[in-house]
C-alpha cells in the first residue's frame, strides 16, 4: 500500500516538473515573441540572442492567431538584412517561410483591395453630400512603416447624420444586410463587408455611453474634414485625427474586451495612435486624461497602458496615463489566450466557438470575472446584450 502511495506521489510531482518545464519553455518563448514585435515596430537593438533563441514555427503561429502575420513578416526581412549570420546559425524552415511568405502577398493584396472600396465608398458619400469619415482599419494601416503589412478587416465610416437619414440613405444605395445594429449598418461593396456607423462606438453602462455620444457629435466636424491620401494612388478618405482616436479607438477596444475579447493586433494599432498623438498631446494631457475619467476608461487606459509597456516596449514617459498592474495582466493574460478577437479562447468554455443561445450564457460567466475590475461596464454588459437583441428584433419587423 505504501509502495503504491510512493508510486502516485512520485507520479504527482514528475508531472508538476514537466508542467514547470513545460511552462517555463512557454514563457521564454513569449519573451522572446515580445522582444521581437519591439524590433518589428523599429526598435534599433542587437537581436542576437532573439533569433538564436527563437522557435520560428512557434512565432509563426502566435502571428496568425493575434492576426500579426504581415506585420511580423516584415520584422523577418529587416532580420535578414540586419543580422544575416546569425539567422544562418538559426535558419527559419523552407515551407515555413514560403507559406508565410504567402500569406504576407495575400495580407498586401486584401489591403489593396480595401483601399479600393474604401475610397469608392467614401467617393460615392460625399458626392451625394453625406459627412463622413472612415474609422479604423485603413486610416490606422497609414501609421505602419508598410502600411500593406496590417492584417485588414472591413471598412467602418461613420456618417455626420441623424439616424433617420443614414437609414433611409442606406436603403436607398446599398443592399443592406437584414440585421441592423444599434451601430451601424451592413452591407457588402465588391466582396468586401462595408459598416455604416450612426455612431463610431457605443459603452454596455448607459451613463458613460451617454456622455460618450455627447463627445462623439462635439468633434464630429474635424474627423469628416481630416482628408488623406492612400498608398499607389488607391484614392483620399477622411479619417479621424490622431487626438480623437486616442479616445475613440480606446473605447473600441473597452467594448470588445467584453464583447468577444481583443487581441494584439489591435494593441499594435493603438501603439501608433498613441506614438503618433504624444506631440500634440504635451499641452492637452491633462485635458485627455479628464476625459478618460469622465468617459470611464480611465482604468482600462491603465490596463492597455501595461499591455503596451510589457509587449510593445511603449516608455512611461509616452504613456496617457500611468499604468496599471493589475488590470494589465489580467488584460495582457485575455490577449495571450483569445487572440484576434478573442477567436482562439480555450478557456469559458471557448465562448466564442458556441451557438447564440450557449455563447450568451458564457459570456456573462466569462464577464462576472472581469466585476471588480470594471463593474459598471461588467455589469451591464448582459443588460446590454438583452436589449440590443429585441432591439434588432423589432427592426426586422
Amino acid at each position: 500500500m505504501k509502495s503504491e502511495e510512493r508510486r502516485v506521489k512520485n507520479l504527482s510531482k514528475s508531472k508538476r516538473v514537466k508542467n514547470y518545464i513545460l511552462c517555463t519553455i512557454i514563457m521564454i518563448n513569449i519573451s522572446t515573441f515580445f522582444d521581437f514585435l519591439k524590433y518589428c515596430l523599429g526598435d534599433k537593438v542587437d537581436m542576437s540572442r532573439v533569433v538564436a533563441g527563437m522557435d520560428w514555427q512557434l512565432l509563426y503561429e502566435f502571428a496568425s492567431k493575434q492576426a500579426l502575420l504581415g506585420f511580423c513578416f516584415d520584422g523577418i526581412e529587416r532580420l535578414g538584412k540586419e543580422f544575416p549570420e546569425e539567422l544562418k546559425q538559426n535558419p527559419i524552415r523552407r515551407d515555413v517561410l514560403m507559406v508565410w511568405m504567402a500569406k504576407a502577398q495575400q495580407i498586401r493584396r486584401m489591403n489593396m483591395n480595401v483601399n479600393g472600396v474604401a475610397a469608392k465608398v467614401y467617393r460615392q458619400l460625399t458626392q451625394d453630400g453625406m459627412a463622413c469619415c472612415i474609422l479604423k482599419g485603413q486610416g490606422n494601416a497609414l501609421m505602419y512603416g508598410n502600411p500593406y503589412s496590417r492584417n485588414p478587416g472591413d471598412v467602418d465610416v461613420w456618417l455626420n447624420a441623424p439616424r433617420e437619414v443614414i437609414m433611409e440613405y442606406g436603403r436607398r444605395n446599398f443592399d443592406l444586410e437584414d440585421d441592423i445594429r444599434y451601430q451601424h449598418l451592413e452591407t457588402t461593396v465588391d466582396g468586401v463587408p462595408v459598416e455604416l456607423h450612426f455612431t463610431p462606438a457605443v459603452m454596455n453602462c448607459l451613463v458613460y455611453s451617454g456622455r460618450l455620444q455627447k463627445w462623439f457629435r462635439r468633434n464630429a466636424d474635424l474627423q469628416c474634414s481630416n482628408v488623406v491620401s492612400l498608398p499607389d494612388g488607391a484614392g483620399e478618405i477622411a479619417v479621424p485625427t490622431t487626438a480623437f482616436n486616442v479616445v475613440y479607438q480606446l473605447t473600441h477596444l473597452y467594448h470588445h474586451f467584453f464583447d468577444e475579447g481583443i487581441g494584439l493586433r489591435q494593441m499594435v494599432d493603438y501603439y501608433y495612435v498613441v506614438v503618433k498623438s504624444e506631440e500634440g498631446r504635451v499641452k492637452n494631457l491633462t485635458a485627455l486624461q479628464r476625459d478618460l475619467k469622465h468617459l470611464g476608461l480611465w482604468k482600462f487606459a491603465g490596463a492597455v497602458m501595461y499591455v503596451m509597456h510589457v509587449v510593445l516596449g511603449l516608455p512611461e514617459e509616452r504613456m496617457i496615463r500611468p499604468m496599471d498592474v493589475k488590470r494589465g495582466e489580467l488584460l495582457l493574460s485575455e490577449i495571450m489566450n483569445g487572440g484576434n478577437f478573442g477567436r482562439h479562447y480555450t478557456k469559458y468554455g471557448e465562448f466564442t466557438k458556441q451557438s447564440m443561445g450557449k455563447k450568451y450564457f458564457l459570456k456573462i460567466w466569462r464577464n462576472m470575472h472581469f466585476v471588480r475590475y470594471y463593474p459598471a461596464e461588467a455589469l451591464s454588459e448582459p443588460i446590454f446584450r438583452t436589449w440590443h437583441f429585441f432591439w434588432r428584433k423589432r427592426q426586422k419587423r
